[in-house]
């Protein structure tokens, strides 16, 4: 039977360019949509061949669904300028593959394809609309599927239906009752996806829902009862038309649509164009050297007229006069990169001992290679191995299945025994490794006994080190910096309660998940690195801090923390007592019972009942309750006072007093958190399961968590923290004369700077001008307006401004390297740290104020913060590096913010107190003294 393929143009213009962020031809115009929207076309013509295809776009100007309701689209954002002038390309390049391009006027692209999609069902041929857009699910049925091209679903008629729960003749009646808030195209208030669908099955059609809608209870049949008027609008402004005049565009018909032979020397033009190397190459073979030596010599491409003329699509107004310059690129990312492709794959599994006889061979020869492991848990202490990938070669890998279970599961060669025949390469420095996260395997392995060492790459870290804005896992690497769109978890494991472990799934399934991890691993490593290449200072930085720093982290989370669960218990039975206290009070002070985790029930007391004043509202409009607003009325009135401390009590018990102790490894009994580095974008660390970062210390209840933090019987905790760390690199980095000579001379800064902005000695300072002081010296820091210090110090506004003129008067060095800041960011769309971390801005440039504003401010944070967190890495490295070289016995295990703690034997503790911030003062030469002070005790808050 023939085939119709119908390209949604319009979806995949987005998609491409959001899958894609830093891509750029060498003069600077941006290449992230087209590089993806290519990337998309050549792998349909190997995946879907069609006897007639059509790439289809949304034509300039309105449509008749915006003169049936003007407020259609309303909210669409206009298209960034770095999108739209890749617009023009998008479409030569469509031609020139040799796909009819298609813009009718008045309607949408959906409309055309669901008007093609109906004629080529009469004619018998069958049709695969490319789409990501859920609202052609409304034209399947049995000639007509869609395929996504970005995640490789396809939806059939039992496909829709298992999605979204409704037939596909049944989804336009679904969609008018949901809503559709990317059309701004309003459904039933509170009717989502699981409401539409119970309704829907129980009466079958939006008409009888309407017909039904007086035995429909609660609030949703409140609404929708309300809504009956506007629902014949909304069916109709989501419904697909099928009956569009194609006559002139397509006067021949269906036959116009036969695919036509790809234009190569266009296509090699354009790719030398905008430096696409891989591409250039193919191009090159396909037409042979005479065909691409004219080629090369011919001017670029221009557009020609589409069938249907598309002009500049009409996404709505850009503001301002000239198109806004496009979003700086990222390291390395212009098209020369040697983007690493492959023709086919080979990915096998090894269920013989021939076949790991011969990948042992490889994996002892190979200069590298990328190593992954699957496993039976994401917590990495007690995960076990699944089975293990490996690729030397771009595009060929192989998975070694060694746990997986179920009837069906092939004979696999024995765990034991093939890990020990691994383990000598495992365990050598000589055998170079690589790996998405390999502190993670690195933990799996040592679960089994085997010291995994010889990494020498780890391409999240690489990810992270180039663009800490991005996402760093290893899907969307793949998309950004390959255009290839890899297999999900989701897709071989299932996801909700449906989803299986990993040894349950097909070792054939888990082979071509399991393979494309470690061989795009492999090519990422090669992109990543020719992008450090190109950075020094980012290269250094990711060898010499971010590298080394995993396998302290590592050595951190393996040893753990010791908990006092006694102590524990003790303070969640004392906080559910005070909880009961407070939650009492409420009750009294609003003169009845009320939920007090109830918005709704707290809003009906403070302004239907108290008559408190509103100080905000909610997006729809109901006066909001949030902590903001309890935190301001709290100033005047007492029951939003109690309800803050309860909110604050409640989350401390259920967040660490009542987990906490759950969360011990039954083996050894200690507590092991993970240290995250890719997840703040100022290089900080995070961590989690549990997160001892946030352990709110501010108040007492806070405080006393810290006591649970013990050390064995014989040590002591060791507690140092860098002192006013971020103010002396403001000090460093703006050589403002007056904060140098403070930091020099060792005076209480927050002092010095009241001095300075209050013009009084030094010893005549008040308690009063020093806590002004101190708030402005860590205000300016994180860019505070005179209107956010008023609010801090609850002073005039005037007040404020003239403290912050004074400062600036005082201290102009800063004022100047804030002006200097702003500027590079602006210029660059980064700031840099001391050592070289580039931290990336992408509002920096909005249109949007707030944006832009709340950019700036990052802009002056940004470096203080994140040479904060390069100097407490290198402290890290420094202590480690120390601890193994003098023999001794204390460990590191913990680093919060600015603050590392250490467990040390009591033997060790004076060596130890004099030596830990001798080394934290050390490890980097600034122009004001690093100092770091150190604290002593049985437990956390007492060392701290």
């Amino acid at each position: 039977m023939p085939t119709l393929l119908l390209i949604d143009g319009s979806s995949y213009l987005y998609r491409a360019f959001h899958a894609i962020r830093e891509l750029s031809a060498p003069d600077g115009t941006p290449t992230n949509a087209l590089y993806g929207f290519v990337n998309m076309l050549k792998r349909l013509q190997k995946t879907t061949p069609a006897d007639y295809i059509a790439c289809v776009f949304d034509a300039k100007g309105k449509t008749f669904r915006d003169d049936l309701y003007a407020e259609y689209k309303a909210n669409r954002p206009p298209m960034p300028d770095e999108l739209r002038v890749q617009v023009e390309p998008i479409h030569t390049a469509v031609r020139a593959f040799g796909i009819p391009l298609l813009c009718v006027s008045g309607v949408e692209a959906d409309d055309v394809i669901g008007t093609l999609a109906v004629a080529a069902s009469r004619q018998g041929i069958t049709t695969i609309i490319s789409t990501g857009d859920k609202d052609m699910s409304q034209l399947v049925d049995a000639h007509v599927r869609i395929e996504n091209s970005m995640t490789e679903e396809v939806l059939d008629e039992a496909g829709v239906k298992e999605k979204f729960g409704v037939r596909p003749d049944q989804i336009v009646d679904y969609l008018a009752l949901i809503g559709d808030t990317v059309d701004n195209v309003p459904g039933v208030p509170k009717c989502g996806p699981k409401t539409a669908v119970k309704w829907l099955d129980q009466y079958g059609s939006l008409a009888a829902v309407m017909a039904n809608a007086a035995e429909i209870k609660g609030v949703v049949g409140d609404n929708l009862r309300a809504t009956l008027p506007w629902l014949p609008m909304a069916q109709q402004l989501v419904t697909i038309k099928q009956n569009v005049d194609l006559r002139a565009e397509l006067p021949g018909g269906l036959p116009e649509l036969a695919t036509a032979p790809v234009d190569w020397a266009t296509l090699l033009a354009m790719f030398r164009r905008y430096n696409f190397r891989t591409w250039i190459r193919e191009a090159e073979q396909q037409l042979g050297d005479a065909a691409a030596s004219a080629a090369s010599a011919a001017p670029a491409p221009v557009p020609t007229p589409a069938l249907g003329e598309c002009g500049e699509l009409d996404f709505g107004e850009v503001t301002g006069g000239a198109p806004a310059q496009a979003e700086p690129a990222a390291v390395g990312a212009s098209g020369d990169i040697d983007i690493p492709q492959v023709a086919e794959r080979r990915y096998e599994a090894i269920l013989t001992e021939a076949q790991l006889d011969a990948w042992l061979a490889k994996l002892n020869t190979a200069t590298v290679t990328a190593l992954d492991s699957e496993t039976t848990s994401l917590d990495p202490m007690q995960a076990r191995i699944v089975g293990m990938s490996f690729s030397v070669t771009a595009g060929e890998a192989a998975y070694l299945p060694l746990a997986h279970r179920g009837t069906e599961a092939p004979e696999q060669l024995p765990l034991d025994a093939t890990l020990a025949r691994l383990k000598p390469w495992l365990e050598s420095n000589e055998h170079k490794k690589l790996g998405q996260n390999l502190k993670y395997d690195q933990h799996v392995f040592a679960n089994h006994g085997i010291v995994l060492a010889g990494v020498v790459d780890d391409t999240l870290l690489m990810s992270y080190v180039l663009a800490s804005h991005e996402r760093h896992n290893m899907d969307d690497q793949a998309a950004r910096e390959l255009g290839e769109t890899t297999i999900k978890y989701e897709e071989v494991a299932g996801k909700g309660a449906k989803q299986i472990g990993f040894d349950e799934v097909g070792v054939d399934t888990a082979t071509a998940y399991a393979a494309e991890d470690a061989d795009i691993t492999l090519r990422l490593a090669q992109v990543l690195t020719q992008k450090l290449a190109r950075a020094p200072r980012l290269d250094t930085l990711y060898r010499d801090i971010e590298l080394p720093v995993r396998d302290v982290l590592f050595k951190m989370e393996r040893h753990g923390v010791l908990l006092d669960g006694k102590k524990l218990a003790q303070q969640s039975h004392d906080l559910g007592l005070r909880l009961i206290e407070l939650e009492k009070q409420a009750h009294q002070l609003a003169g009845r019972p009320f939920n007090l985790g109830s918005p709704k029930q707290i809003g009906e007391i403070f302004f239907d009942e108290l008559k408190l004043p509103v100080v905000k509202k909610t997006p729809k409009g109901a006066p909001s309750t949030d902590e903001d607003v309890l935190t301001e009325l709290a100033k005047d009135f007492p029951l939003p006072k109690v309800l803050l401390e309860h909110r604050s009590l409640s989350k401390l018990k259920s967040t660490y007093t009542d987990k906490l102790a759950s969360m011990t490894n039954p083996v050894t009994r200690r507590v092991h958190t993970s240290f995250n580095q890719t997840v703040a974008v100022t290089g900080r660390l995070s961590s989690t399961d549990p997160n001892l970062q946030n352990i709110p210390i501010r108040t007492p209840e806070g405080r006393r968590v810290r006591e649970a933090f013990i050390a064995p019987p014989g040590h002591k905790l060791i507690s140092a923290d860098y002192s006013q760390i971020e103010l002396r690199i403001m000090a460093h980095l703006s050589e403002d004369d007056a904060l140098l000579k403070a930091f020099a001379e060792g005076q209480d800064i927050h002092r010095a700077t009241a001095a300075e902005v209050f013009g009084v000695p030094l010893d005549e300072v008040s308690s009063e001008q020093r806590r002004y002081a101190k708030t402005i010296n860590f205000g300016l820091i994180y860019g505070m307006s005179a209107f956010g210090l008023a609010t801090q110090l609850e002073i005039e506004r005037s007040a404020a401004a003239s403290y912050i003129e004074r400062y600036f008067g005082r201290f102009p060095g800063v004022a100047q390297y804030m002006e200097r800041t702003r500027s590079q960011a602006r210029e660059e769309g980064y700031v840099e740290t001391v050592f070289g971390r580039r931290l990336w801005l992408p509002e920096i440039k909005s249109a949007n104020p707030a944006r832009r504003a709340g950019a700036e401010r990052a802009a002056i944070n940004a470096p203080m913060q994140g040479t904060a967190a390069d100097l407490i890495k290198l402290a890290m490295l420094a202590v480690d590096a120390w601890i193994s070289e003098s023999g001794i016995a204390s460990r590191l295990i913990l680093q919060v913010h600015d603050e590392l703690i250490l467990e040390v034997p009591e033997t060790e503790v004076e060596l130890v107190k004099l030596e830990l911030p001798r080394q934290m003062a050390n490890v980097a030469q600034l122009k004001v003294p690093l100092l770091a002070e150190v604290g002593v005790g049985m437990n956390w808050d007492e060392a701290h």
